[in-house]
């Protein structure tokens, strides 16, 4: 070597630090092992999914599998829909949707159908909605109206008293704020942007000219539930090199040099080229060393979350209704959403002679409902069942309650701000991403949470310039026709869409397969 040549800088040799191992955490690391990286997956529990992972418990004729929030695997991404077939392979059902509100003791089919809406609201409460519509029309028409919160965003397109019928009692069931607290940014993002008028006409007269989009009639599931992904997920990137490390909490963050240089986590220091955190942006903002700022600190405390718990009820007899899930608008009760999970996939349950439903209780940790004895939220949800009409409390033979924390970040008055104030501080830390639902404080789906990840590693691994908090921006995206994935469900090239096992002996045999 003369003198004028240098040698070339060492290749780092430091890993990819990815933190949680739910889906964001999970493609970040299945993606990054896939191309060669070293790459360490932490996750805090001793199973892999976080919010989307699939609950068990044995039976007397097998396992019985719980989903706990319902996820039905749809997307206009192609790229995340691709991932999603190449990690799942064949074992990707093909599965019919059905929804309902079960509003004043009856079913109310959702999206709206015209003969439905007339046979169940009646003649009084139509006139009632379509006057409060036109009323919302015409002071929209003289003076535009305030949209700063949910409450004024829905009754500005829907009418004081849809509002008041449908909307308020349900979103203040399951977020645990006044829908004049909870912003606007919600109800855009997650509720189909079309006025009353719009859904009626479609409802009465048809869709002319496709102004309404429908929402999807089929959904991709794995055979035995979202966890059988994530599952998946774990053992390839173990098989490609990588590492999934169970029960590593995170619990320091360092920084050198106003760059992330390693991670503490189970008691052990693991020196890091890079992280991808899935973490709430509360945690992180706490987990820093040298700490945050005082006032990313106050801004991560600030940021709010809304918990939720399942409470799986095993019946004898047969499924209750056929719905993958139902809405419950019913003031009186306080269970928010009912599943019914052998609608997801028949591999759910074990037998043929029970039916297996779970009752979603939205509520906060450390409130009278969290703090409920699992028998005693045994109990309340039997009795609910009984005073909807919808089931016989006697004749459930057992149940189950999962709690699930950090579930759903709450668009409160104040999370803008504390968004803002963090997204600065993160700005000038590079190699370190924030990615998924709660990383980044946005109500995502499971592909945009994926979708999140992949930008992460082309930023970090290629140096592309995404923006990451740009993902899942657009203020409506919903259960629409239109997937990235309709032309799969044409050739139909899955061998068990319409084709379950015909007895419980063949699902058990089927559970046997790895």
């Amino acid at each position: 070597m003369t003198e004028n040549e240098t040698s070339p800088a060492p290749k780092d040799s430091r890993p990819y630090v990815v933190l949680g191992g739910g889906p964001a955490g999970l493609t970040a690391g299945y993606l990054l092992a896939k191309r060669g990286e070293k790459v360490i997956v932490l996750e805090a529990s001793d199973q892999v999914g976080g919010i989307a992972r699939t609950e068990t418990r044995e039976g007397p004729d097998g396992t019985y599998r719980f989903d706990l929030g319902g996820h039905r695997f749809f997307t206009k991404v192609r790229e995340v829909d691709d991932l999603w077939h190449e990690i799942m392979r064949e074992e990707f059902l093909l599965r019919p949707r059905m929804s309902r509100i079960y509003w004043n003791r009856k079913f109310l089919n959702y999206p709206l159908e015209g003969m439905d809406v007339v046979r169940k609201l009646g003649p009084v409460d139509l006139t009632k909605a379509g006057l409060s519509y036109l009323w919302a029309v015409i002071k929209t028409k003289v003076r535009p109206q305030r949209e700063d919160t949910f409450e004024q965003w829905v009754s500005n397109r829907f009418g004081r008293y849809l509002f008041n019928q449908f909307f308020k009692t349900y979103t203040e069931k399951v977020w645990g704020v006044s829908t004049s607290e909870l912003r606007a940014d919600w109800a855009a993002q997650r509720i189909k942007g079309l006025s009353f008028f719009a859904a009626a006409k479609s409802a009465f007269f048809g869709n002319k000219g496709d102004e309404i989009r429908s929402l999807i009639g089929e959904f991709h599931y794995p055979r035995f539930g979202p966890g059988q992904m994530w599952e998946q997920m774990q053992s390839d990137i173990n098989e490609n090199g990588g590492e999934v490390r169970m029960n590593a909490p995170v619990t320091k963050i360092e920084l050198e040099d106003g760059k992330v240089a390693r991670v503490i986590a189970a008691g052990e220091t693991i020196e890091a080229k890079a992280v991808i955190s899935s973490l709430p942006l509360s945690a992180t903002t706490k987990m820093a060393s040298p700490e945050a700022p005082v006032e990313v600190r106050d801004a991560g405390r600030g940021l709010r979350y809304r918990d939720f718990l399942t409470v799986s009820l095993v019946i004898d007899g047969e499924d209750l209704f056929p719905d993958n899930w139902i809405y419950i608008h019913e003031p009186g009760v306080r269970v928010g959403r009912i599943q019914n999970f052998r609608s997801w996939s028949p591999w759910m349950v074990p037998n043929d002679h029970e039916a297996s439903i779970g009752l979603e209780y939205f509520c906060f940790a450390g409130d009278d409902l969290w703090n409920m004895a699992d028998d005693d939220l045994v109990e309340l949800a039997k009795r609910e069942l009984g005073q909807m009409g919808l089931g016989d409390p006697s004749k459930v033979k057992r149940g189950f309650a999962v709690r699930v924390d950090k579930a759903y970040p709450v668009y409160d008055a104040d999370y803008a701000q504390n968004l803002e104030v963090i997204r600065d501080w993160l700005g000038g830390i590079p190699n370190l991403v924030q990615v998924g639902r709660n990383g980044l404080h946005r109500y995502n789906n499971s592909d945009h949470s994926m979708l999140t990840a992949m930008r992460a590693v082309e930023n970090l691994v290629d140096g592309a310039g995404h923006d990451i908090w740009a993902v899942n921006a657009e203020s409506e995206y919903h259960e629409e026709d239109g997937s990235a994935n309709g032309d799969r469900n044409a050739a139909n090239p899955y061998p068990y869409k319409d084709a379950p096992p015909e007895t419980a002996a063949e699902r058990a045999a089927a559970a046997t397969k790895p």
